[in-house]
Parts: C-alpha cells; sequence; structure tokens
C-alpha cells in the first residue's frame, strides 16, 4: 500500500532557511581572501585501525590512514591524552598524500590500562614494537608534550640504530629535563609535580577539567578565545585512559633527564614551542633542547600557548609540512 506524502512548501522552504541561518551562526566563515576551501582526499585511501600486542602482552591500539607506500608522518601524543588529539594534523597530511600513523600509549585511549610500564624507557619501546609491526621506514616522527619526550627516546634508541627515520619534530616537548635540580636550575620545582598528582588522585574528573579550561590552552589569558569543544575533547580523552598510568606518567614526563638522547639524535629535527607555554615554559625546554641537537632547528611561535597544534593549527601545520618537504 502506497503511502501519499504531502507537504507545505512554503512551510517547509521556510524552515530549511531558518536552519540554514542558525547553522551559519555557529560556523566558522572562510575569508576568501585568504583561505582555501580543505583539499579532498585523492586517489585510493586506505584506513585501518588495528592492536598490536607487546612483548609483555600490552595491546596498543594505533591507526594507520592512507596510501601505504607513501612517506609515512608518525605522531606521537601528549599527557595524559590519545591518538585523538592529531586528528587535525593526520587529515591535513593525508590531504597531501601522506600516510600517517599514530597510536595510543599504554595505559592511554584504547591501549590497555595496565599497572606497570608507564616510563620513558617502555613508551619508547611501545612506540618500535607498533613501527616495526608496520615495517615503517623513511619517516617522519613529530610528538607533543610528553610525546616529545617519546619521539627523543624512540629515534636515539631505535629509530635511528634501525635506519626507520628521516627527520623529526618536537612540539612544546618536554625534553631536556622538566624537574628543577642541581645541575638543571631553570626547571621547575618538585611541588608543581606533587600539586599535579594531588588534583589527579583527589578529583581526576575535576582536574581535568581546570587544565583544559585553563593553562593547556592559554584559555586563561585575557582576551582568549574559549573553545568548549576543545576543552570537553581534551577531558574525553583523558578520562578514557587509566588513572594509574596518567598518575605515573607524571613522574616519567617530569624527572625523566633526556639530554643523551638529544645529543645522539642525528637527523634534521625542528623544536616548535609557544613562548607563552604554561605547561613545559619554552626557557627550560625548546631553548634547551636546540643546543643539545646536532642538526636542530628551533622555530618559536610569539603568545602562543601548549596546546597550540589546537589552538593555532592552521599556522602549525603548513610549517610542519613545509619542514617535512624541506
Amino acid at each position: 500500500m502506497e503511502r501519499l506524502v504531502t507537504y507545505d512548501l512554503s512551510r517547509r522552504q521556510t524552515l530549511i532557511a531558518g536552519a540554514a541561518v542558525s547553522f551559519s551562526m555557529f560556523v566558522p566563515v572562510a575569508d576568501a581572501a585568504d583561505k582555501k576551501r580543505p583539499a579532498d582526499i585523492k586517489g585510493e585511501f586506505e584506513m585501518t585501525e588495528a592492536f598490536v600486542k607487546t612483548k609483555d602482552g600490552v595491546q596498543l591500539y594505533f591507526k594507520d590512514w592512507g596510501p601505504k607506500d607513501a612517506q609515512p608522518i608518525v605522531f606521537h601524543h601528549g599527557w595524559p591524552l590519545s591518538s585523538d588529539d592529531w586528528d587535525a594534523q593526520m587529515l591535513f597530511f593525508v590531504q597531501h598524500g601522506y600516510r600517517v600513523v599514530a597510536h595510543d600509549r599504554r595505559g592511554h585511549g584504547r591501549s590497555s590500562q595496565v599497572a606497570d610500564g608507564h616510563n620513558m624507557d617502555q613508551y619508547a619501546a611501545d612506540a618500535s614494537a607498533v613501527y616495526e609491526h608496520l615495517n615503517l621506514k623513511n619517516a617522519v616522527h613529530i610528538g607533543h608534550s610528553t610525546g616529545g619526550g617519546e619521539v627523543a627516546r624512540y629515534v636515539a634508541n631505535y629509530g635511528e640504530p634501525q635506519k626507520r627515520v628521516a627527520k623529526a619534530v618536537l612540539v612544546s616537548a618536554v625534553p631536556p629535563l622538566m624537574l628543577k635540580t642541581e645541575s638543571n636550575p631553570g626547571g621547575l620545582p618538585m611541588e608543581v609535580f606533587d600539586g599535579l598528582r594531588n588534583g589527579l588522585a583527589a578529583n581526576r574528573a575535576q582536574f581535568y577539567l581546570d587544565v583544559a579550561s585553563g593553562p593547556f590552552y592559554g584559555f586563561n589569558r585575557e582576551g582568549a578565545k574559549v573553545y568548549q569543544g576543545v576543552i570537553q575533547n581534551w577531558w574525553r580523552q583523558g578520562m578514557i585512559g587509566g588513572a594509574k598510568a596518567h598518575y605515573d606518567g607524571i613522574k616519567a614526563f617530569s624527572e625523566t633527564d633526556q639530554t643523551e638522547d638529544l645529543k645522539k639524535i642525528t637527523v634534521p629535527t625542528l623544536v616548535m614551542h609557544g613562548d607563552d607555554d604554561q605547561i613545559v615554559p619554552i626557557d627550560d625546554a625548546a631553548r634547551l633542547s636546540v643546543k643539545l641537537l646536532k642538526n636542530g632547528t628551533l622555530k618559536v611561535y610569539p603568545g602562543y600557548p601548549h596546546g597550540m597544534l589546537t589552538t593555532h593549527a592552521d599556522v602549525i601545520n603548513p610549517d610542519l609540512l613545509a619542514f617535512v618537504k624541506g
């Protein structure tokens, strides 16, 4: 039996027009003079996600997009996030014809929540397990924050010895050492990191909201444009991971001295840092790291926050592409 449906066209058109106007209020409008429509992904495109099992039985989640014969761009996420934090960069590089790979660190995202192994040595070993499984070669490794520490240890101890790495990028990264010591007088005192541990242990959900809505993206600065979706996405990623992994991870990113890692790296390495980074202050991080690297270049972004990969992706992504191509 057929059902006859009739429409009041004038009313329907009015509703559609009203919806379009409402939608347009929330969608950023590109300036035709200086904005271009994002490129479509052309050609055959393969998009996979899977797990790699490490020697100690940990299941590591990874995503692998793009042509398998293209140069790999590999992303290492920061604490306490996941590979999802690289969405803007992964889409950008896929649109430019690259293969993009990112994994969730153990205890983070969709990877196994386990009691141990939350240290920089294991982070690098786990990363290597993923890349050996995928047999990645001629790769560019890009790490943010704690992920920058993971990149430094991986490239120095696995990537370069195995001849798998072409270049590296450290973005708002923790090396060489965050903690204040006799040999690192410009570092942050232990009380800062104890405060992070206390906040996480007392009320992790609220603590993560406070970090994301405050210093991480510079949303606590006067006049800053605050994006609730960005805050909620940071919180979502953090809460998916394990509390124990995140608690132990504070020691990993704050107390690991990576001076020797940086000295070992010989591939071209770009160090990118905002000078208003309230999480990893630039003076005791990027400005020292570039002096230790044999083939390093420092690019400073005035006024940019720790989470500049998200807040300023329109600037950072083209700079990353230029370095990869250069």
